[in-house]
């Protein structure tokens, strides 16, 4: 297969939500579908004591919700998927955001009960602003909820996206009959007791025949001719081209627990997801096919086989191909590196890869060279941009609780805020260390991963701050000699060396930027190249 056909052929997207819509389910039940794994583990079953194949952190286990990203590949229809499957808890947002930046396409999850949560609508902006294509997924069919149209309306209006529905359900909850596929043109039925196994279709092109009330009930089949009317006078027809600008949002109806409607959606994702597209770099537009390699890392990861106490860092390549033991040049440290054990992943489980293409998510075995944002290249010097660090809303200082495991203690805060679970700040005026986070569950993560996987144990102190700004960069002028002098207290450096104020108050910064209004502060802290 040639270098196109190869890019043709891969579809790299990640799936999103708001917690427990059933997200990681659904990437279980994808990954049944491609055969990658023989039978489904129940994501918060205690009593069969499985867990979900891409929550692979021990912390994910015990909570049952995902703390990190994965990421999983398998082959469906001869096409190569690569699904990244996102947290959902808003105080793992950040991992969330970046990992957007490495997809080319987008699931949304979305319950069937609950509706557009919180959640789901940050996500869905980002992916918005990006023109990220999107595909939605309404859950958990088998449960009572809101009516087929009123949810329809409620994802326009939160979301601000523009639906056409390509499979509609029959019933809902206790009269859940099954699904029309408007894509296909096929009826689903639904047994109820599908949870490992894989149901049959029964392809039914005229709604129209009798056929139908022998299938589904009289009720059933004129409610189901009823909607499918209704849809295609209020919707508009499915337009791949405005699917692909993200002007455009198919809706799927299921049960991912169920294995329910996962096969409509599988199917047609495959069918018009798009291939990998161009990405763009400080200094250009970089397409898919361009012969020469470049790709950037989204996600670094300690520790994600315990027993080796490895560090991967996670690449998205962009052009070109990545081959194994051909030297690279590393753009920010302005030298070549060689990788002699390249690996592809399903969840933890990982394998050694000779060569990768456009789309293909590539974990590299890292000594400390690769920071989040950080490109790789065939020699071109280019800087990915949109990878940023965003600012925490919740500070601690991280204080030493076992004095005999300080070298531990700092290694293992130093991989993990390397990782960009959270941020670390070094105050200018004593040296002590503040982790600053976007979610306060973090720092129960940071907590339990520095003892389970360093052997190091650590007490928090509240640090009065209300918001961390990045000061850029500018001349030791008059006042910004007076901005330091009085602002001593709150001032830090981050783990690059930049200087960040952390503003005790909302009010304390609005004076602050009055008073100094030469001192540009920031909220985002885009990765440089320097």
């Amino acid at each position: 297969m040639d270098f196109e056909q190869e890019i043709a052929r891969r579809r790299t997207f990640g799936i999103i939500s708001h917690p427990d819509a059933g997200k990681t389910t659904l990437t279980e039940k994808l990954l049944l579908f491609g055969g990658a794994i023989q039978e489904a583990g129940a994501v918060k079953n205690n009593k069969i004591k499985k867990s979900a194949t891409s929550d692979f952190m021990e912390i994910e286990r015990q909570r049952g919700i995902s703390v990190a990203t994965s990421v999983l590949a398998f082959l469906y229809n001869d096409k190569k998927i690569n699904i990244l499957d996102t947290p959902g808890h808003k105080d793992f947002a950040e991992d969330t955001f970046r990992t957007l930046t490495a997809v080319d396409s987008v699931i949304v999850v979305i319950d069937v009960a609950k509706g557009v949560e919180e959640q789901t609508e940050k996500l869905v902006e980002v992916c918005r602003m990006r023109s990220i294509p999107m595909i939605v997924f309404i859950n958990k069919l088998d449960r009572e909820g809101k009516d087929a149209f009123d949810l329809l309306d409620e994802v326009e209006q939160k979301l601000g996206l523009s639906v056409t529905p390509l499979s509609f359900p029959i019933g809902m909850g206790y009269d859940f009959k099954g699904i029309y596929n408007i894509y296909e043109k096929n009826i689903n039925l639904f047994s109820g007791n599908s949870k490992q196994n894989i149901e049959e279709t029964i392809a039914f092109d005229d709604i129209e025949s009798t056929e139908l009330e022998g299938i589904i009930g009289e009720n059933s089949a004129q409610e189901l001719r009823d909607n499918l009317e209704l849809a295609t006078g209020v919707y508009p027809e499915f337009d791949k081209e405005a699917y692909l600008e993200g002007a455009q949002q198919p809706v799927f109806f299921g049960s991912a627990l169920n294995n329910f409607g996962v096969r409509e959606l599988l199917d047609c994702f495959v069918d018009i997801a798009p291939s990998p597209r161009p990405k763009k770099a400080e200094e250009r537009l970089v397409a898919s096919n361009e012969k020469d390699f470049s790709g950037f890392v989204f996600k670094i990861h300690a520790n994600m086989d315990p027993k080796h106490r490895d560090r991967l860092a996670f690449i998205k390549i962009v052009s070109g191909t990545f081959e194994r033991n051909k030297p690279y040049l590393h753009v920010r440290l302005d030298k070549k590196l060689k990788f002699s054990s390249p690996n592809a992943f399903f969840a933890e489980k990982k394998e050694i890869v000779d060569i990768s293409y456009p789309g293909d998510i590539v974990g590299l075995h890292d000594t400390g060279n690769f920071k989040i944002g950080d490109t790789l290249t065939s020699g071109e010097k280019l800087s990915y941009t949109g990878i940023p660090s965003f600012s925490p809303e919740h500070f601690r200082y991280i204080n030493n609780a076992d004095p005999m495991k300080a070298k531990q203690l700092y290694k293992g805060i130093d991989q993990l805020m390397d990782e960009g679970v959270a941020q670390l700040f070094t105050l200018e005026l004593n040296g002590r260390k503040i982790i600053g986070t976007v979610g306060a569950l973090q720092y129960e993560v940071i907590q339990y991963r520095l003892e389970h996987e360093y052997g190091a144990k650590c007490s928090y102190e509240n640090f009065p701050a209300h918001k961390a700004c990045w000061v850029e960069p500018m001349e030791e002028n008059e006042e910004f000699k007076e901005f330091k002098r009085v602002k001593q207290k709150f001032l830090a450096k981050d783990k690059r060396g930049q200087l960040v104020f952390l503003a005790d108050s909302a009010f304390s910064l609005q004076m602050t930027q009055q008073k100094y209004p030469t001192v540009r502060l920031r909220f985002t802290s885009e990765p440089t190249t320097v």
